[in-house]
């Protein structure tokens, strides 16, 4: 058209009409598409960014479907877990039922002792009071002795020899021949001697002792040998060595240790045994006979030091004696009464030990023998015995005082060892029994050191038992050692304890339970197998790989696990299992750890199922984010192209017009040529 002239005019609407023409296709195009950049002319940076935002946007929107069924696969193991702690729940409480059934054995492995005499539960040792011991003192006081006055000589005194009597010699004798005094002091029937205020009646024939308390008889056809033997016996002469004696045509009566020796009687009786005259006469310490004078009917003879003559001189009025902090105060002869912690000072020594053992309490009375005092301590408590007058202690062998304590007597399993090997899978027991640290003396403390070994005792009339627990009712006591085993000792009979004996119906009722164990066990193979998605089974030991990004860099793999029985670390049962509680807790345990396992792998599952919808949610944020951008990059704002339309179809009849006008001239001069 080049042959075409347009005026100046026209050629300028044209291209105006011509480029509003453009712009408003323009405009239609992003109205009709919405976008804004449609091809890489529009805007090439807006674009291919846009482009690549929305490739991201795509792959990631892929991922989300693998991602979902991840999801899925930890939901599907998730239930399984929760399926087989029901199970492995189920198990527990066969198991726990069994526990509570009668053990399978009538007779438990066990061993017994002897009757422990003195033992109790809380106090298995026995443990002994303390026994008296004795305290000797020194030997004094000593014997005194009285020695009668001879037979005149010539004088026919007895039936036998006339100077010469013997033990043998008949007091009847004395009544027939004249003798000392002549036949009208012979000796009578119903005469009497009194010995320490004990009295002899004499009476016919040749009859012995015979009487109680005060009063005594005796014939007078008995010999002078048992005469003298009455009346050490009514004296409390109890020494053999120490025995009245008649020899010699003498008579020899001595006091012993007891007490003193008071001697009185029918004058006539006195006189023929020539215990006669008008003096007096004390003996000398030391066991000596003295020859006495005249002792005008009378004869007391004292136990004393050599210079005192009677304990009513060793100590005096107002002395003490402490025993064991009880005080013993001396009391002049005369006063009335018999206050327990009060003596007289004529007492004899007799009587001031019968007032010791009175403050000690003892049960074992103190004794005199040989001159030697023996002071008993008795069991309820130890002795200690001090005076305000020394020298009186030493003088009746006390000197310094007494301190003694009572002899302690070990309990039967005092210090004695019992050793028990491991039984039923126990720790083997060391035992020393005893009341010292680290020794056992009661039930409570024995139950203490067995339990470790599954033994436990009873103590039940006078005899330990100890036997296995109910947790080791199948096993037999390991072997029995140590000191208080054997012969002779509280476990006597022997080393080695029987073997239990099992029960037939309470087995079966165990092993109908281990039958239900076993089918539980059997139900978590098949759940563990079932609990898988879309081909993995992360409880049959597949591994769940997912990837979450478009460059393969951000991927998450969730190790499986195999949740079968022998996984859980348990397994079907044989018949007998439930033998014994032992082998029931062995189970337990192993029961309990496939809880613990579970709970353990279930909390793993939920974590990774955590992070697996963390990041679901993630890409589907970051596609919106990726879109978003996109449009906002591309997409068209409808509000200002529909405006623009609008004002370029305006302008395009503006430009019509006006192209009308720039032609008007050329129109003229078309009217001129026609």
């Amino acid at each position: 058209m080049s042959g075409i002239v347009l005026s100046a005019s026209v050629r300028q609407n044209l291209l105006s009409l011509q480029s509003t023409a453009d712009l408003l296709a323009t405009t239609q195009s992003r109205l009709s598409t919405g976008k804004k950049v449609n091809t890489a002319l529009d805007n090439p940076t807006n674009y291919f960014t846009a482009a690549s935002l929305d490739s991201r946007a795509g792959d990631i929107n892929n991922l989300l479907d693998s991602i979902g069924n991840g999801v899925q696969v930890l939901q599907a193991a998730n239930t399984g877990i929760t399926s087989l702690q029901k199970l492995v729940d189920s198990a527990k409480s066969v198991a726990n039922q069994a526990l509570q059934t009668t053990v399978g054995f009538s007779t438990k492995s066990a061993f017994t002792s002897v009757d422990i005499a003195g033992a109790t539960a809380d106090n298995l040792v026995a443990d002994q009071d303390p026994t008296n011991a004795a305290f000797t003192g020194a030997s004094a006081p000593q014997r005194a002795a009285y020695t009668s006055t001879a037979a005149t000589a010539g004088t026919q005194l007895y039936s036998g020899n006339a100077t010469n009597a013997s033990a043998s010699t008949l007091l009847s004798a004395l009544t027939t021949n004249a003798g000392v005094g002549g036949a009208a002091n012979a000796i009578q029937a119903n005469d009497t001697l009194t010995v320490n205020g004990k009295t002899i009646t004499f009476g016919a024939g040749a009859n012995g002792l015979v009487g109680s308390g005060t009063a005594y008889t005796m014939g007078v056809d008995t010999s002078l040998s048992d005469l003298m033997t009455a009346i050490d016996t009514l004296s409390g002469n109890t020494t053999p060595a120490n025995a009245s004696t008649a020899t010699a045509g003498i008579i020899t009566l001595r006091s012993g240790t007891a007490a003193d020796l008071v001697v009185t009687g029918s004058a006539n009786v006195l006189d023929k045994l020539a215990i006669d005259g008008a003096g007096a006469s004390t003996a000398t310490r030391g066991g000596g006979a003295v020859t006495a004078g005249a002792l005008a009917g009378a004869t007391k003879l004292s136990v004393g030091d050599g210079t005192a003559a009677s304990l009513s001189n060793a100590f005096a009025v107002g002395d003490t004696l402490t025993v064991n902090g009880k005080t013993l105060t001396f009391v002049a002869a005369n006063t009335i009464g018999n206050d327990p912690n009060q003596i007289k000072v004529d007492s004899d020594v007799t009587g001031l030990l019968a007032k010791i053992d009175g403050l000690t309490g003892s049960s074992t009375a103190s004794t005199i023998t040989g001159g030697v005092i023996t002071l008993n301590t008795g069991t309820l408590s130890d002795l200690t015995l001090t005076s305000s007058n020394a020298a009186a202690l030493s003088a009746i062998g006390l000197a310094g005082g007494v301190t003694q304590a009572r002899t302690e007597v070990p309990g039967v399993l005092e210090g004695k060892t019992l050793k028990i090997g491991a039984t039923g899978g126990g720790t083997a027991t060391d035992i020393v029994f005893g009341t010292g640290a680290g020794r056992v003396s009661s039930l409570n403390g024995l139950n203490d050191a067995l339990a470790a070994n599954n033994l436990q005792a009873t103590f039940v009339s006078g005899k330990l038992t100890i036997t296995t627990t109910n947790e080791a009712a199948s096993a037999t006591i390991g072997a029995i050692t140590g000191s208080a085993v054997g012969a002779g000792q509280a476990f006597a009979a022997g080393t080695t304890a029987p073997a239990p004996v099992v029960d037939a119906a309470a087995k079966l009722t165990r092993d109908n339970l281990v039958t239900q164990y076993n089918n539980i066990i059997n139900q978590i193979t098949t759940t563990s197998q079932d609990a898988s998605f879309n081909g993995v089974n992360l409880l049959g030991g597949d591994t769940l790989k997912l990837t979450f990004n478009e460059t393969g860099k951000s991927t998450l793999s969730i190790q499986g696990v195999n949740f079968n029985p022998a996984g859980l670390g348990l397994d079907v049962l044989t018949t007998g299992a439930f033998k014994d509680n032992a082998a029931i807790n062995e189970i337990v345990t192993s029961l309990n750890g496939a809880s613990s396992t579970l709970r353990s792998q279930a909390s793993a599952f939920g974590s990774n199922l955590s992070i697996v919808q963390i990041r679901q949610d993630f890409n589907k944020n970051l596609i919106n984010v990726l879109q978003t951008g996109s449009s906002n990059l591309t997409l068209a704002d409808t509000n200002e192209e529909a405006a623009n339309s609008q004002a370029l179809s305006t302008r395009q009849s503006i430009a019509v017009s006006a192209l009308a006008l720039a032609n008007q001239s050329q129109q003229s001069v078309l009217q001129l040529l026609r």
